[in-house]
């Protein structure tokens, strides 16, 4: 209540007071819904009384006590002074009154209802008899909650004073809670009803204006000027909380003085979101709620059948018994399932919930699930997901139902879903995993380094009478991620058909993925072809980040670079960056920023290619890359030795990685990198161990593996060299090529090249590895060496193919070991 509405109520009713007090009684009903000021403007009435020659008695009624007859006039007689005499026989009249009562005979009134008209007229005497002596204010706040004993006493005694030095004041939020009672008060001539009502708009203003030096036009329509709410939020905007925890207590205090069936109905409002179902869910009848709803919106709480501010529906729900929530949440589950509500609405409740026992509760939570994953609320889906779990008496689609978990954890860090991997692994065993999900599951295995595992998983595929079509679909793209990224896996995979392998694309829309990551397969064999960059663009255009596509995204965008088109692989890695962040993916972003840090070294950037690489490791930690940290750490080492920076980048050339790692494209692009480092760092030996490293691994592979991995490592036929059939300047070989520009770019000049070209290492040297530490230590600081080494020298000083030239760099492969193109 503004304080000029208060002065004009206050005045009002200090008028009545100077009436009573000349002997001509008043009566007066101050009415208002909730925290409209009634019980401060009664009881700064009271402070005023001895101003105007009265005493007050004040009592308030309560819901504890209105079972207790005469209870609230025993507070007004009991605290009035008066001579002992008068004191024991106000006593002896309010037990006696309190033991005994009429029987009326009428069916529905009970004990207490009904007192003795003698004892009522008696206690109504002795406070007459103390006006005589001094004018009384008498004060009762929630007369509505007062016992029915003492608001008859009141009535009559109200009736009596029509020329008595006494002023009766009275509060109720609303006339119908006092019954007939009210309509006897207002028919008394000497009766004054005093309305009030919330705050305005503008007092709202004022008062925020003045307590916080703000005025925040939004108050009004957030409390509806609840005058309770106004005073939490300035609190609340004076301590810096926003709408804290002041605002909560208030919006709770709101709910107390409405009472317990009110509340009842905020809650399951709460709950339910909308007013319509809120009957049902409770069991009442409309007639009822419809009463609760409106005396909620005359508070300011609610408008239009919901709450005006999120945030009060958020204290009410915090506000709630965990045994009331459960249940409450609960039946709203089953009551939206079965008036057919959309079922991430259904799964909420569940959630809320903590239980999804019923029947139909799993296939609620695993299609609010999917609906989550399309629209990215992966945090949304792995909650929904992981009560489907707890709650999934069947071992099979528990398997099911934990790959689908895996899937969403991956998308936000590929570390997490390692805890149900060695589940799923068992489930495989008892035959509860299905195909599809078992390749999934090798996958995920090889990611965290377990190696064996993931042979035991695609073994286990193998011995299969028969795949399903979600096994074959997963395995046709499955052999093409391998053959690109672990060679070695292939001759675990089973075979498939032609006819196989053409239905499950269609049938399950696998045929972009699959189609991607062959054009991957196709730039790390064949090499720089037009026709596979030209595939990759398309792909890429008609390419978003949904449910299932990354893997499709980051093959295309490698199958790009690899072709000699990083020029243009950038914006689209760039595009797709963008698109992961808006879509809060964080595994994503470090997927695609790794890549983007190969771009960035084909490019030349090698500052921008350690951002990129860096910020890979920060969105997801390094331990959770598994196997695929080799590509990052490989561009950084990269990119640290083009920039001769060895101190800052030595960190991440000591940091222990997975041994399977060896087994992948990914070890031998951290090999790669990391004798680079070496190298330019002056650390022959260690370069030398890892270029020894590099050969081992690559005499594993088969031929055409090798280019696969030269490729992916930034050596040999690389992206940035002449690409086939035209298009496009020639340009220096993958990423040594990258660092030789960002050498002759940084200032170190012909000269310095020169002198290199003038220490490099003869055919037959001795002692290759000291020989080219020498050099290396003056002049591969930058990896300057080009994979293609005899680019750019003068005839007859050609870098030699042997022991001393690939500690020096990597040197092209013998033509013997290219594959035809």
């Amino acid at each position: 209540m503004a304080e000029d509405v208060q002065r004009h109520e206050m005045a009002t009713l200090r008028e009545l007071l100077d009436e009573a007090v000349a002997g001509r009684g008043r009566v007066a009903m101050v009415t208002g819904t909730i925290a409209t000021g009634k019980s401060a403007l009664l009881y700064g009435l009271a402070e005023h009384t001895f101003d105007h020659g009265a005493l007050p008695l004040t009592a308030t009624g309560s819901r504890a006590e209105s079972a207790l007859p005469l209870g609230v006039l025993s507070q007004l007689v009991l605290g009035a002074p008066m001579t002992e005499r008068n004191r024991a026989t106000a006593v002896g009249l309010l037990r006696e009154g309190a033991r005994g009562h009429l029987p009326t005979g009428q069916a529905g009134v009970s004990a207490g209802e009904q007192v003795d008209v003698l004892i009522v007229d008696a206690l109504c005497t002795v406070l007459l008899e103390l006006s005589e002596r001094c004018p009384l204010l008498i004060v009762v706040d929630d007369l509505h909650h007062a016992d029915r004993a003492s608001q008859q006493c009141l009535s009559h005694l109200a009736r009596r004073i029509a020329y008595a030095k006494v002023m009766l004041a009275f509060s109720v939020p609303d006339p119908r809670a006092l019954g007939s009672l009210h309509a006897e008060m207002l028919r008394q001539p000497h009766c004054r009803s005093v309305r009030l009502e919330h705050l305005s708009p503008g007092e709202v203003s004022r008062l925020a204006s003045g307590d916080t030096g703000a005025a925040p036009a939004r108050w009004h329509a957030l409390t509806g000027g609840n005058r309770l709410l106004v005073d939490a939020l300035i609190e609340d905007h004076r301590a810096g909380d926003g709408r804290g925890e002041r605002y909560a207590e208030a919006v709770l205090a709101c709910l107390h003085r409405a009472g317990d069936g009110t509340s009842r109905v905020a809650r399951a409002l709460a709950v339910l979101g909308e007013a319509a179902p809120v009957s049902r869910l409770l069991g009442q009848n409309d007639t009822a709620t419809a009463q609760a709803i409106q005396e909620l919106t005359r508070a300011g709480l609610l408008e239009g059948g919901r709450f005006r501010d999120e945030a009060a529906r958020s204290a009410v729900l915090a506000g709630l018994e965990e045994h009331e929530r459960v249940e409450l949440y609960r039946r709203a589950a089953e009551l939206t399932y079965r008036d057919g509500a959309p079922a991430p609405l259904v799964a909420g409740h569940l959630l809320r919930a903590g239980q999804a026992s019923e029947p139909w509760a799993l296939p609620v939570l695993e299609e609010a699930a999917a609906r989550a994953l399309r629209h990215d609320g992966v945090e949304s889906a792995i909650e929904y997901l992981m009560l489907a779990l707890r709650s999934c008496p069947d071992e099979r689609r528990r398997a099911r139902i934990a790959t689908t978990l895996v899937r969403a954890k991956w998308r936000i860090d590929p570390g997490t879903p390692a805890g149900h991997l060695a589940d799923l692994t068992e489930a495989l065993r008892q035959g509860h995993l299905t195909g599809g999900d078992a390749v999934v599951l090798a996958k995920a295995l090889l990611w965290h380094g377990h190696a064996e595992d993931a042979r035991d998983v695609l073994g286990h595929l193998r011995k299969l009478d028969e795949l399903d079509r979600d096994a074959v679909a997963e395995l046709a793209v499955a052999h093409a991620w391998f053959r690109s990224s672990c060679p070695s896996f292939l001759r675990h995979l089973p075979e498939l058909t032609d006819e196989q392998t053409g239905g499950a694309a269609h049938s399950l829309s696998a045929d972009r993925r699959t189609e991607s990551a062959d054009a991957l397969v196709r730039a790390l064999t064949q090499g720089p072809l037009p026709e596979t960059a030209a595939t990759a663009e398309r792909i890429l255009r008609g390419s978003r980040l949904d449910e299932m596509s990354m893997d499709t995204v980051e093959s295309a965008l490698l199958a790009l670079t690899y072709t000699g088109r990083a020029d243009l692989a950038a914006p689209w890695c760039d595009s797709f960056i963008a698109e992961a962040a808006s879509r809060r993916a964080p595994s994503r972003q470090a997927r695609l920023s790794a890549i983007r840090a190969e771009i960035g070294l084909r490019r030349g950037d090698p500052a921008a290619a350690a951002a990129d690489a860096r910020r890979a490791l920060e969105l997801i930690p390094p331990d959770s890359w598994g196997v695929a940290v080799g590509g990052p750490l490989g561009s950084l080492l990269l990119a640290g030795a083009a920039m001769g920076r060895h101190e800052e980048f030595l960190p991440p050339a000591t940091r222990p990685v997975p041994e399977a790692m060896l087994e992948t494209r990914f070890g031998l692009q951290y090999l790669y990198g990391k004798g680079r480092f070496h190298l330019a760092a002056g650390q022959a030996p260690a370069g030398a161990a890892r270029s020894a490293a590099v050969r081992r691994a690559h005499g594993r592979l088969g031929a055409r593996q090798r280019r696969v991995h030269r490729l992916a490592a930034g050596r040999g036929a690389g992206p940035d060299r002449p690409r086939r059939g035209g298009g496009g300047p020639p340009a220096r070989g993958g990423a040594a090529g990258a660092l030789l520009r960002v050498q002759a770019g940084a200032g170190h000049g012909a000269a310095r090249a020169g002198r290199h070209r003038r220490e490099a290492p003869p055919r037959d040297a001795a002692a290759p590895v000291g020989r080219a530490a020498a050099g290396g230590r003056r002049q591969v600081r930058a990896g300057q060496v080009a994979d293609r080494p005899h680019r750019g020298l003068p005839r007859g000083r050609r870098v030699p193919q042997g022991r001393g030239a690939e500690t020096a760099g990597p040197a092209p492969w013998p033509r013997s070991a290219r594959p035809a193109c």
